[in-house]
């Protein structure tokens, strides 16, 4: 087992998969300090490829390569859906630190093992929940006791990606990404972020799912395109959520609300800068400023106020609390493998009540 956890050395990291993401998860990795060590991809030419764009190393011939190398310490999954388990398995039995993107498995069972595996190694095993750190996300979480109980929280995450028939993926497949691509995608990140903010747990929902686009490069699409979710979580409060694929014009809108007894709460995605703080006597809005944020949201907030933060400052911070935490520090709400088994829980759980049209406990 790698000794990178007792030692404050250089982190040694290597990507399986070279895409949009693993090139993400790349640029993060430098950003945090660590060496790329090498890349593997799906053959030899395309780990070489990805070797060169992604400013690695070297190339490995393959993940299992990679993984039983020596050479690395912490293995970042960046494969399609089906992949994530069997390698980031592999990496855990190697004794390696992993980040693997979500969805953790394209089951809950899976998912849940993975959780257990982790636990039991002791290893550091995260997800890129990444939209926990917007600092203006931390400072709602810091500032939930402010609207008193919680009694509503509702929301969407809306895109326009696969609006068209000619627009298709590897995702839509089921056998690639499973069988909840909408909700599993994008879905599980709101579903984090809701239960992250607010400490509240979902307990039961009540979902419907549509197929908008039912032929994409010739073949029947049998994943979501849309899913509406009802819910209640375990303390009383209701919520409701809205996730799309297919809406014109929105390209990654995530937008939360959160409502109490005595206020309010709103983060969108798209207008991170700010947080909506809502009351019956007034509304204003919270700007993302380090000189008035709390301690909590100060931390990840490196630049002055108008100099605005985005998805790759996320990213950064997510990867850069994950080394932190390999070399044996706490980082506070970082996503954990028990995290995203949680995410597949209620994922299933979704794709169970649209299929049986009732109520279904997560």
């Amino acid at each position: 087992m790698s000794d990178i956890r007792r030692q404050k050395s250089e982190v040694r990291v290597g990507i399986i998969g070279t895409g949009f993401i693993g090139r993400v998860h790349a640029r993060a990795i430098r950003q945090a300090g660590a060496r790329l060590v090498g890349v593997a991809a799906a053959d030899a030419e395309a780990a070489a490829e990805g070797a060169r764009l992604l400013g690695a190393d070297r190339a490995f011939g393959s993940a299992e390569e990679l993984i039983e190398s020596g050479s690395v310490d912490v293995v970042h999954v960046c494969t399609p859906n089906h992949l994530h388990a069997p390698l980031a398995l592999k990496a855990l039995d190697a004794g390696l630190a992993v980040v693997c993107e979500k969805p953790l498995a394209i089951d809950a069972a899976t998912a849940t093992l993975m959780a257990e595996r982790a636990a039991e190694t002791g290893l550091v095993a995260t997800v890129p929940f990444v939209y926990r750190f917007h600092a203006m996300v931390r400072e709602a979480r810091a500032r939930l006791a402010e609207i008193g109980r919680v009694s509503l929280i509702q929301g969407s995450y809306l895109q326009d990606w696969l609006l068209e028939s000619s627009d298709s993926n590897w995702r839509v497949d089921p056998a690639l990404g499973g069988p909840g691509r909408t909700v599993g995608d994008i879905g599980s990140h709101w579903c984090d972020l809701a239960e992250f903010v607010t400490g509240e747990r979902i307990a039961k929902v009540c979902a419907q799912t549509a197929v908008v686009v039912s032929n994409r490069a010739g073949a029947r699409v049998l994943t979501e395109d849309i899913a509406t979710v009802q819910f209640a979580t375990a303390s009383g409060a209701l919520g409701s959520l809205t996730v799309s694929q297919v809406s014109p014009g929105r390209k990654n809108r995530l937008f939360l609300e959160i409502s109490g007894t005595t206020g309010s709460l709103a983060f969108d995605q798209e207008n991170p800068e700010q947080l909506w703080f809502g009351a019956r006597t007034g509304s204003r809005a919270l700007v993302r400023d380090p000189l008035t944020l709390s301690e909590s949201a100060r931390a990840y907030s490196p630049l002055p106020a108008g100099h605005p933060q985005g998805f790759h400052d996320c990213f950064d911070a997510f990867v850069a609390d994950t080394y932190a935490a390999v070399r044996g520090e706490h980082r506070d709400g970082l996503p954990t493998f028990a995290h995203g088994a949680r995410a597949a829980v209620i994922t299933d759980a979704v794709l169970e009540s649209a299929r049986t049209d009732r109520w279904v406990t997560c």
